[in-house]
């Protein structure tokens, strides 16, 4: 029965005049007892359904409401109406399921995007989330395809782990012990050796280590899975838990690492322009009446295709962390006092310092490179000066860092020193040094938050709105 059905976006797009088909879907309005405009999620655009005058009971007219489900078999016929090519003249309609019109709260009228997060399981059928989804449906499918057609190997590592990737310790604990009365060791702290792997274990931050594992066996690989933080942090930019892109590669250093990560943005974007057109320019255009609300000088320069367009057609801009520290100090936002974070080399550039780098001074993305040691990980390579590693980061208008990466520490040696200094215990991560105590080799590796990337491209400001279902501090719906 169901699988006679042809999506509207197949519908609008091929050669149906004179077919009779069968759509199904959700209806979007009901005009004068004869005009269903009905949508099934494959676009955004409604196929307009035409019921005879009397073809219908008054009792199935009535059940016509927004948001019910129907099954409609028709002929498809050229459209008189402008916007529409064609249409549907029904020779039969079916209600599968009925929507009270009182209380559905998706009417025919424009909704903000916070109270749509406040129903976010309903908000997939709004045009703005029927586009982003799409995008990000298209977006991971081309983060396969582009690792997959250069010979990478996907690899899935853990989400429960021992280790923490990051050494920021802002993790989620995993467990099994009681709230109240958790086993103790004799000094007071919980036995966790009665837990149920025996060890103190949480949700990963990052799977980068177990990666790079693979890396020293396989060459190329990549991961694409959840990542977890426990970071108290209520911003339009941060997730409790969202997607995380991690290639590893052996054989690369930083140049190569910069290279494949610009590479690998621009495809990224390419083949949502090329596979979400429609989706983009509504997004483009909602963007735009957005824009006009705002103020002159917060306004966007370039519109969200343009902007588009512009990433994909020049290359990033490369400077070293020291020179940006320079253009911030040199900055008119600088001296006027405008930025709210101070300015000084060694801090850990904040989203306003990124963004003024990116919007205001070079006007695309940049690729930041050569950070101080003291705020970076323990695994990123120390460079000859002794107090910059060979660390890179990708920053975009919009959003600040996208893409976080380094050349990874390959010298045991200088490894363990590190982990030493910053009071990492070499014993439980004596696996992770054994790939450098048997065939080590220069690699390096990046991530690429896949919600930051949505975000970019289809220009939403809060990233919550660009994941399904949103964790964030004291919010954990359905």
């Amino acid at each position: 029965m169901f699988n006679k059905r042809t999506k509207i976006k197949t519908l609008l797009a091929g050669e149906f005049v004179g077919q009779d088909v069968t759509v199904m879907g959700w209806v979007r309005t009901f005009r004068n007892n004869q005009f269903i405009a009905l949508n099934d999620g494959s676009t955004n655009n409604n196929i307009q359904v035409v019921v005879a005058l009397g073809m219908l009971d008054d009792a199935t007219l009535k059940r016509i409401t927004t948001g019910a489900s129907l099954k409609i078999t028709g002929e498809v016929v050229a459209s008189l109406g402008k916007g529409q090519k064609v249409e549907i003249q029904a020779k039969s309609l079916e209600v599968l399921g009925d929507s009270d019109a009182e209380k559905y709260p998706l009417q025919p009228k424009k909704h903000s995007l916070e109270f749509l997060r406040e129903i976010a399981h309903l908000r997939f059928r709004t045009n703005t989330f029927g586009a982003v989804f799409r995008i990000r449906h298209s977006l991971a499918f081309a983060v396969h395809q582009f690792f997959n057609e250069r010979g990478f190997v996907y690899l899935h590592t853990p989400i429960i782990t021992s280790s923490d990737a990051e050494g920021a310790g802002e993790m989620f604990r995993v467990t099994t012990l009681p709230m109240e009365g958790a086993p103790r060791k004799e000094d007071g702290g919980i036995d966790f050796g009665e837990d149920f792997f025996g060890k103190s274990t949480n949700l990963t931050v990052s799977g980068q280590l177990e990666g790079e594992l693979g890396a020293m066996a396989f060459s190329d690989i990549y991961t694409f899975g959840p990542t977890f933080r426990a970071e108290n942090s209520n911003t339009t930019r941060h997730l409790a838990e969202f997607w995380m892109i991690e290639p590893e590669m052996a054989f690369y250093d930083i140049e190569d690492n910069m290279n494949l990560a610009e590479e690998f943005i621009q495809y990224l974007i390419r083949y949502a322009m090329k596979h979400n057109a429609e989706d983009l320019e509504f997004l483009d255009q909602r963007l735009a009446e957005e824009e006009k609300q705002k103020p002159q000088a917060e306004r966007s320069e370039m519109g969200l295709l343009e902007k588009l367009r512009f990433v994909v057609d020049n290359q990033f801009e490369r400077i070293t962390y020291t020179e940006a520290i320079d253009i911030l100090l040199d900055s008119p936002a600088y001296k006027k006092k405008k930025f709210k974070y101070e300015v000084k080399w060694g801090i850990d550039m904040q989203s306003e310092h990124e963004r003024y780098l990116v919007e205001k001074h070079f006007k695309k993305p940049v690729i930041v490179t050569g950070y101080p040691a003291a705020i970076k990980a323990f695994y990123m390579r120390m460079n000859e000066d002794g107090k910059t590693v060979a660390a890179m980061d990708i920053l975009a208008p919009g959003i600040g860092e996208i893409v976080g990466g380094s050349q990874r520490e390959e010298r045991l040696d200088k490894l363990e020193q590190r982990m030493k200094d910053m009071h990492i215990p070499t014993e439980e991560m004596s696996w992770y040094l054994d790939t450098r105590r048997f065939g080590t080799v220069p690699h390096a590796g990046f991530g690429l938050g896949f919600e930051r990337m949505v975000q970019f491209v289809t220009g939403m400001g809060n990233i919550r709105d660009v994941i399904p279902f949103a964790r964030t501090p004291k919010n954990c719906e359905f």
